[in-house]
């Protein structure tokens, strides 16, 4: 009897102790008066590519135009970027992102190149358009040019979010 006696006490002290943390944890209410941060809703990765805005080099009318010098991206994202040389001159895409990218495959007149890294540049010597499929890895702001115009406006950034 005086086992089951001092077991029963134990507990009773047990439930005596724990009691109080939880009405304290109960009265805590200091956070509710403050304002709730508001998030912004950030897209969600899907398991299918999306597209990227086109990125087109020159113009019948102009040589060193570009339609689009900023883009955004989400990391874990699989995309599909299509560039394309729409004047005559030749142009050298360079971009540090196919650096941070895991490539799929390059797509040029519905001819693909797979490869286990990414290419150096891409060289348009005529008028068309190179499809690059991808999937973003690494989160950070990259940048691309055609270096010897970057002068005259063709470069811009692509941030992975």
């Amino acid at each position: 009897m005086l086992k089951f006696s001092l077991i029963a006490f134990a507990a009773l002290i047990g439930l005596a102790v724990a009691t109080p943390a939880t009405f304290a944890q109960a009265d805590d209410d200091d956070d509710d008066d403050a304002p709730q941060a508001q998030t912004q809703e950030q897209p969600k990765v899907t398991r299918s590519s999306q597209n990227v805005p086109e990125l087109i080099l020159g113009s019948k009318d102009d040589n060193f135009a570009v339609n689009q010098k900023d883009f955004e991206l989400i990391a874990g994202q699989g995309y599909r970027w299509k560039i394309t040389s729409a004047a005559g001159l030749e142009y050298k895409f360079v971009t540090d992102l196919f650096r941070n990218v895991w490539m799929n495959q390059i797509v040029i007149n519905d001819l693909e190149v797979h490869m286990n890294g990414a290419p150096a540049w891409l060289e348009f010597d005529s008028e068309g358009t190179i499809n690059v499929r991808f999937t973003t890895v690494r989160p950070g702001e990259y940048t691309w040019s055609v270096p010897d115009l970057a002068d005259k406006g063709m470069s811009g950034k692509i941030i992975i979010k």
